[in-house]
């Protein structure tokens, strides 16, 4: 073979290894070998050349597992490389920059009319991206790409779905258009989606390979990690959960159906329930703050809202069989007052599911917080920026 072909095959195989690495947390070298066919030998020479081309750390050893020897879990080195990650909420939005393995490095939050001012937030994104790569330290590698976590369906990592559930984001081009103000490979995903990720791969998911994770905000998300890798389906619609219909006569969701669980259990159902009794103050904040002193009805209301996610839960949960169901988001916020929601789904979804499925399946709080999908955003934008790592080591691709 000549030389150019031995070089051109130890960079894919390169390419390979570090998108192994990135997709699983805590990799071991026979994890690699799995995922990629490359012989033992073949990975560990191509590990090594990483190391010492400063991409890869070992991070410790692993349990052994069987009386075996532990192996020693790979990721990327936090100074190989910097990301972005943002999140367009409804009324707010969030810049993160991390390490490329999703340590923060720092970040930014702003209360902005994100639904109804795409030019102003996407300004602000612009301008918060500049400020915290000024102000962070000059030793963080380059910035290798940014991510966007949106509140809506992502058809083909570019453009929002039809009906975009961000009101006033119709045709709006995110990803052209923040690239031309950065200077960056703009990557965009569905925030629960990527909440998922993030989930799974820095928080409450890690160690579990099939995964759904649930965000309760403004509407209810849904981000599926199956055999290991973040399923978002073939059109990027994939984990619309909020709006499965669950009572056929219900209210008129902002999809345009009717009944869908988002009209019962989202942030703006709930706060709308509880403005029967509160009034106009009514807010999440206020909902949890009664739920936290034992208020009855604010914990009936949390509850009721669980058993109704619960059910809807074991239709995903009878199809996916995950061994994890996580939710995050405004709702499960506190610890103490989130525990009435999740107690409620957990009964519900057990008794749900039918006998022949897998009913072992814990239902637990998420641990990221309103960082989650931010997060995840900027672990969209390291893992498409794995194949330019490789390709511009000089050391991958010596023969």
């Amino acid at each position: 073979m000549e030389a150019h072909g031995v070089e051109s095959l130890v960079s894919r195989n390169g390419r390979a290894v570090l998108a192994a690495i990135q997709s699983r947390p805590r990799c071991s070298r026979a994890d690699v070998a799995r995922a990629t066919g490359l012989s033992t030998s073949a990975v560990s020479a191509l590990v090594t050349r990483l190391i010492a081309a400063g991409l890869l750390v070992e991070l410790g050893a692993n349990p052994a597992t069987g009386g075996g020897r532990p192996s020693v879990s790979l990721g990327l080195a936090p100074r190989a490389g910097s990301v972005i990650g943002i999140h367009l909420g409804h009324a707010d939005l969030r810049v993160v920059l991390t390490s490329l393995d999703g340590t923060l490095i720092t970040e930014q939050r702003h209360v902005l009319d994100v639904d109804h001012e795409p030019a102003a937030s996407l300004d602000r994104v612009a301008r918060s991206t500049a400020d915290l790569l000024t102000n962070a330290d000059a030793d963080l590698g380059r910035v290798l790409g940014l991510g966007v976590a949106v509140s809506a369906p992502v058809v083909e990592s570019r453009q929002l779905g039809s009906p975009p559930m961000l009101l006033d984001w119709g045709g709006v081009d995110i990803g052209g258009i923040l690239a031309e103000r950065t200077g960056l490979p703009v990557h965009l995903g569905n925030d629960a989606s990527l909440g998922a990720l993030a989930e799974w791969r820095l928080g409450a998911g890690t160690g579990f390979d099939d995964v759904v994770y649930v965000m309760l905000g403004e509407g209810v998300g849904c981000g599926l990690i199956l055999g290991g890798r973040l399923h978002t389906g073939a059109s990027g619609m994939a984990g619309e959960l909020g709006h499965l219909s669950v009572v056929p006569d219900g209210k008129i969701c902002r999809c345009g159906a009717r009944g869908c669980l988002e009209t019962l259990v989202s942030k703006r159902a709930l706060v709308s329930a509880l403005a029967h009794t509160l009034g106009p103050a009514a807010t999440v904040e206020s909902l949890l703050d009664l739920a936290d002193a034992g208020d009855r009805g604010a914990l009936r209301l949390l509850a009721d809202a669980g058993q109704v996610l619960g059910t809807a839960l074991a239709g995903v949960c009878t199809i996916t069989d995950p061994r994890l169901v996580v939710i995050g988001g405004d709702l499960t916020a506190r610890p103490d007052s989130s525990n009435a929601l999740l107690s409620a789904a957990g009964r519900a979804l057990d008794a749900a599911l039918p006998p022949v499925a897998n009913h072992d399946i814990r239902i637990v709080r998420a641990r990221l917080g309103a960082r989650a999908e931010a997060l995840g955003a900027a672990l969209l934008a390291a893992s498409r920026a794995g194949a330019l790592l490789a390709e511009t080591s000089e050391v991958i691709a010596a023969p």
